[in-house]
């Protein structure tokens, strides 16, 4: 109940708020598998769909609203609010094989952000690049195995094979979340910097994968892997870049950053829930 508290301490004035809510009550009850009734959870998300429109006729209606503009301003602006309504792939992933095509179309993002690791090493001072490879020595073979299966799921979506998938994406999680924590302890500040955002470079991608792994999951199967992931992100603190992951969302589905921005949050918070 807590998660639903948090969704509604948004302004009781904001329309923009009462959407963010209904979006992530949605996401929550299709992750956590609740059930609905003859309504289900694809009637709610159509439901909230609809209520999230009518909202935007009522605004759109509201001589008061004022046009968006390209000034920054803490609330979202009308355009905004539209991209409330657009599909979500993090929260809205249809079945296994969408979900597979979906992370094959990461791995190669995925293989170029382990490639800029693999070269941040040569910019680091000689006192700092070993802590460096030696909390990234995994990140090749992690990632090849990722892309593996992900093909092999693509090609033959057993429970197998997701399986493999769920237990890899985990392990594979906690090497780069490992990774952010030891970089955190190189002592030059620029060393520092290079080596925290190469690797968040990594993580922003196996963040993505691991919300898709989890949209196809079960309520058991996402308990058996958030125990696993035994570093989570709470942990990680001020490491973190969101404004960054938001980009790369951005530019890999090609959409505005608006609707990336909503998909970064909505990945965290289902993972969040979950206890990841």
């Amino acid at each position: 109940m807590n998660t639903l508290a948090n969704i509604w301490n948004q302004p009781k004035t904001s329309i923009t708020g009462l959407l963010i809510g209904l979006v992530t009550v949605a996401g929550v009850l299709s992750q956590q598998g609740i059930n609905l009734g003859k309504a289900g959870t694809g009637t709610i998300v159509t439901l909230i769909g609809a209520l999230g429109t009518a909202l935007l006729g009522l605004l759109a209606k509201d001589p008061s609203v004022p046009a968006p503009s390209s000034s920054s301003s803490v609330k979202l602006g009308v355009w905004a609010l539209i991209a409330l309504l657009l599909p979500l792939p993090f929260m809205t992933a249809c079945s296994g094989v969408t979900v597979s095509q979906d992370i094959v179309n990461w791995t190669p993002t995925l293989q170029s952000a382990v490639a800029t690791v693999d070269s941040t090493v040569a910019l680091l001072a000689p006192a700092d690049a070993p802590i460096f490879a030696a909390a990234t020595v995994g990140f090749d073979t992690a990632s090849n195995l990722l892309a593996t299966q992900a093909r092999a799921y693509l090609a033959n979506p057993t429970a197998g094979i997701l399986a493999q998938m769920q237990l890899q994406i985990v392990t594979f999680q906690q090497q780069v979340n490992s990774a952010l924590l030891n970089a955190a302890k190189i002592s030059d500040p620029a060393g520092q910097k290079h080596a925290i955002s190469a690797i968040q470079g990594v993580a922003t991608i196996v963040e993505a994968i691991l919300g898709l792994v989890q949209s196809v999951s079960s309520k058991a199967a996402v308990a058996q892997m958030a125990a696993r992931s035994t570093i989570k992100r709470a942990d990680l603190g001020p490491l973190l870049d969101r404004s960054r992951a938001v980009r790369m969302v951005a530019e890999h589905y090609a959409e505005p950053a608006a609707v990336a921005s909503l998909q970064v949050a909505q990945a965290e918070q289902l993972q969040s829930v979950a206890g990841f």
